[in-house]
């Protein structure tokens, strides 16, 4: 490497780690990921107050049902319900009158008053709870057998039956944990190329307008500065992306033996969720989980992964770098130079729900192919397996976009980096790319 392409890349990368917002946002981040995934468990847990509820039946269906919740205490009264209302408040949350009930083929009239407004979950659990009794009330004095009736719903589960599925693996758990994943990588892809990106413009404008830059290329050739630049802040992201994915498994496995294994997702009857029983009848498991995690074709993903995170951030970056280089002062007028690099980009997220919902349709295929989205949508194809004709050609043409990018971004760098005090428009741009030396 030449020597002083190499002061360059030592000298943008440790300007960066030195910084103490560099050191702040590398710690806060995982910290703050970490808070994102155990504060909505952690809340829904400690938000739930169980409800004092007095109930006047009627109808006595209700009654007879004998309702059970976790957070609902149900009490039954004969009082008049009128006269309730004058006094509820002192022992109960919520009251409750269900009007007599003799015709089968119509719905109970239920009436209640609350302490407070209630909410949402609550009225929709207390619905069901009563729905639910008088369904098995019908059954019970109508001529339908009610074991008959039960055995008529039906559910459907389809296995994947062909060679590369293990057993009786959950086709759903292995398709929800492909999407998740698939979106996962495509989002990370996305803020990565901002993020960097817009760094190495930022660390290129900064240079320009106080005129550092002049003194830099009497010394260091102007491709050499930008490159070193892009290279440099690449690595600064490679040694942050690291950082944080070791401190958020730290952080996981240190929350998960603080808190227990409910921390990261505990949920309750009132939220609408589905406790751990539920979770393990429908086949739904972390242990299942885990497996169809451990069964992606880690040995493609993995430096495919590498290659597109590499290879998009020097399309993107070089980009970024030669929109710096040509803005002028004027930083609001110049900043619509970056709105043509920003397209493909918010394009390539606009595409991402039809990618996950058909990977292998001729959206997806486009997407992952074109040189300019292929970043963030290959990655979200991958645990789709797609075919590897596909996977081989994304990193061939990838690869040329980031080299022909790089030399494009060369040839505006070395001319809009010490232009100043006039405004550049993309015919500007333009001639620059034809400027001899």
């Amino acid at each position: 490497m030449n020597n002083n392409l190499w002061l360059v890349i030592k000298r943008e990368f440790l300007t960066k780690v030195k910084r103490k917002s560099f050191i702040f946002v590398t710690l806060l981040t995982p910290l703050a990921m970490i808070i994102l995934m155990v504060a909505p468990g952690y809340f829904a847990s400690k938000s739930i107050s169980v409800k004092n509820i007095l109930v006047q039946d009627e109808s006595q269906v209700f009654k007879n049902s004998k309702p059970v919740s976790k957070t609902m205490n149900f009490s039954f009264t004969d009082d008049d319900f009128e006269k309730l209302k004058e006094s509820y408040e002192e022992d109960y949350d919520i009251l409750i009158h269900i009007d007599e009930f003799t015709d089968l083929s119509s719905s109970p009239k239920v009436r209640f008053v609350s302490k407070e407004t209630m909410s949402l979950m609550t009225s929709e659990s207390l619905e069901s709870k009563i729905a639910k009794a008088f369904r098995s009330h019908k059954l019970d004095v109508s001529s339908i057998d009610k074991t008959e009736y039960e055995n008529l719903e039906t559910e459907v589960t389809m296995l994947d039956a062909s060679e590369k599925a293990e057993g009786d693996s959950n086709s759903k758990v292995a398709m929800g944990v492909s999407t998740a994943f698939g979106g996962f990588m495509a989002f990370l892809m996305y803020m990565v190329i901002l993020l960097y990106g817009s760094m190495v413009m930022r660390s290129v404008m900064e240079e320009k307008m106080n005129r550092i830059v002049e003194v830099i290329v009497s010394s260091v050739k102007p491709f050499q500065l930008m490159l070193g630049k892009i290279i440099g802040a690449s690595a600064v992201g490679t040694v942050q992306l690291v950082i944080w994915m070791l401190l958020v498994g730290i952080g996981y496995f240190v929350v998960n033996a603080t808190m227990g294994s409910g921390a990261m997702g505990q949920v309750s009857e009132m939220t609408g969720g589905i406790n751990a029983q539920d979770l393990e009848a429908t086949g739904l498991s972390m242990d299942s989980i885990l497996k169809e995690i451990g069964a992606l074709n880690w040995p493609l993903i993995i430096p495919v992964i590498i290659i597109f995170f590499i290879a998009g951030f020097f399309v993107y970056s070089s980009l970024f770098a030669a929109a710096g280089s040509a803005m002028s002062d004027d930083l609001g007028e110049s900043q619509s130079l970056t709105i043509p690099i920003m397209i493909p980009v918010i394009l390539a997220i606009m595409m991402m729900g039809p990618v996950l919902n058909d990977p292998h349709g001729s959206i997806a295929i486009f997407g992952s192919l074109f040189p300019l989205t292929s970043p963030v949508l290959m990655p979200a194809r991958l645990p789709f397996d797609p075919p590897m004709w596909q996977v081989l050609l994304s990193v061939v043409l990838v690869i040329a976009a980031a080299v022909f990018f790089i030399w494009l971004a060369g040839r505006i760098y070395r001319v809009g980096i010490l232009m100043y005090g006039k405004k550049v428009n993309f015919k500007e741009i333009g001639k620059w790319l034809f400027y001899k030396g």
